[in-house]
């Protein structure tokens, strides 16, 4: 059998992003770790600016959703309600022969630990059954070791957010529909990390939880609830909303937003997933892909994609687990849902009970509370209806930052070959972020290191630019090679002081020339004109 070719693209990629300092080994001086990684200058700077536009976009130009930052490790009882400590695991079997470990749904795609260049179903060696392997690392908390004192480093951000629900919405005064977003470390140890940074064992997670009216009360408040067209942008959202407009404008808005920083929706894939891979308590689910250069092919050839991030209508699973597992309420009060109950028809109360009452035992029930009980308390919470109390359900947007900074790298990666005056050809690598995440914004090169007055020139437009913006002073070897080391780095703009910046052309005297990073162009601009002129374009 013939062995698999090597991703050439993603070993370049790989190349690249260690030797300009974007992405390094952890701990490889001691041999690397396994799932981990460490983002360098680079990528760092890169990581902070994908971190800043999630959380201006998410959070600081909307008026509905709050931040938070919570904690890594909580009580373990929150990964009890959660599900967590119950049913997070993956499927793992060992190979009797390779002394292997891997997913039992992956065989196919991980490579065998003695033959890394060959799949482990070439490895013929016995494998053992598959097991259960809980994904979440265990720690300690106090100086006792027992089973009291277990914790967990969280395997998601989100539900940090489920917990501190009330404590956001009273003291941001807020009110249903309305979000609450953050940012984290979160931890899962994986049976086998794979693909570089997509699949590792500490990511980042940038997640927000958006809570809404449950549609009976949006039906009770405005005599119907509203659809929109499964696909586009539903435009500004509506009082009459139910779950399906507010999961297709969550949807829309996450597209935007990666449009927004260079992905184009021509490289996005949709994955609206079937009943069968939803969880129970899911009423719709749409994973946003990006067509990694590892990811599969279908059988036209075409990249498929792999998940960047997903959008869940998860209903009121989340809240309710807290509620049942703390005692702790988490229901909330719409004056405006109560005055509407009294004005309906007896018949129409009627249905909107019965419905909202069939929903929650079917939660009840599902998280294995007994069919009585699961009546009795379906039957209190239809009940607080016509008192203006439900459990408000989630629309969750949940993205992965290390997997977007990834797929902005493989998606900014460019070879471009040109050609000399002597016909000799040299291939150049181009990292064409979008200026908005680039991690520098612009370089500042003096045409020559041994003229002191064009050095002294560029050291003043320097610090002219660095006090706005992440920005770079270099005067090593010739401006050819500077412009092709700052392609490299993805930097938008060069600028460039030459000696018609100190007026050999009276005309230009004080103007620098900038240089576009994507097309080679250049343009004359002032100096004063200069740093407005950039934050136009990277902000």
């Amino acid at each position: 059998m013939a062995e698999p070719k090597e991703n050439v693209l993603m070993e370049k990629i790989v190349s690249l992003c260690k030797r300009r300092g974007f992405v390094f080994q952890s701990s490889e001086i001691y041999g690397g770790i396994n799932g981990f990684w460490d983002y360098g200058p680079l990528g760092a700077e890169l990581k902070r600016n994908v971190k800043e536009t999630w959380w201006n976009t998410m959070i600081r130009q909307r008026e509905d959703v709050a931040g938070l930052e919570a904690t890594i490790i909580m009580s373990p009882k929150i990964w009890e309600a959660s599900g967590h400590v119950s049913t997070f695991s993956d499927p793992m079997i060992d190979c009797k022969t390779c002394k292997g470990r891997f997913r039992a749904d992956q065989t196919d795609e991980i490579p065998c630990p003695q033959k890394p260049s060959k799949c482990v179903n070439e490895c013929h060696g016995e494998k053992t059954a598959p097991r259960a392997f809980n994904l979440m690392f265990q720690t300690y908390v106090g100086p006792v070791q027992d089973d009291s004192a277990v914790a967990y480093l969280r395997p998601e951000t989100a539900q940090a957010i489920f917990a501190q629900f009330k404590n956001v919405m009273e003291t941001s005064r807020q009110k249903v529909p309305f979000g609450i977003a953050q940012i984290g470390k979160a931890f899962r140890n994986e049976v086998t990390p794979r693909n570089y940074t997509f699949r590792s064992r500490e990511f980042e997670q940038m997640e927000l939880e958006f809570f809404i009216k449950p549609d009976e009360a949006i039906e009770a408040i405005h005599g119907s609830v509203a659809t929109v067209p499964p696909t586009g942008h539903p435009g500004e959202p509506q009082p009459n909303w139910g779950w399906q407009a507010w999961h297709q404008y969550w949807v829309e808005e996450r597209v935007r937003y990666y449009e927004g920083i260079g992905l184009s929706r021509q490289t996005l894939g949709f994955h609206i997933q079937t009943p069968e891979e939803l969880a129970h308590y899911a009423r719709a689910t749409v994973d946003i892909l990006y067509k990694f250069p590892f990811s599969k092919r279908d059988e036209k050839g075409e990249l498929k994609g792999e998940e960047l991030e997903g959008i869940a209508a998860r209903s009121d699973f989340d809240l309710s687990q807290h509620a049942r597992f703390s005692g702790k309420p988490m229901g909330v009060f719409d004056e405006e849902l109560r005055g509407a109950w009294g004005k309906l028809p007896k018949e129409k109360q009627d249905d909107l009970w019965r419905r909202y009452y069939e929903n929650r035992k079917k939660y009840l029930e599902k998280s294995g509370v007994e069919t009585e009980l699961a009546s009795k308390q379906a039957t209190e919470d239809a009940n607080g209806l016509a008192k203006g109390q439900y459990i408000p359900h989630v629309i969750e947007p949940s993205a992965g930052v290390d997997r977007l900074i990834l797929a902005l790298i493989a998606n900014a990666y460019t070879e471009e070959t040109k050609t000399d005056d002597k016909g000799k050809s040299e291939t150049t690598v181009v990292m064409k972020f979008h200026p908005r995440v680039a991690p520098i914004k612009v370089a500042v090169l003096p045409l020559l290191k041994n003229k002191p007055e064009l050095v002294a020139k560029a050291r003043e437009v320097y610090d002219l630019v660095r006090t706005q913006m992440n920005s770079f002073y270099d005067d090593a070897g010739s401006i050819g090679r500077r412009y092709a080391r700052q392609d490299e780095a993805g930097t938008p703009y060069c600028v460039t002081i030459d000696f018609e910046t100190l007026g050999e052309k009276p005309e230009l005297l004080n103007t620098v020339t900038i240089r576009h990073r994507d097309d080679g162009k250049q343009e004359r601009l002032p100096i004063g004109d200069l740093a407005a002129w950039l934050l136009a374009r990277v902000r």
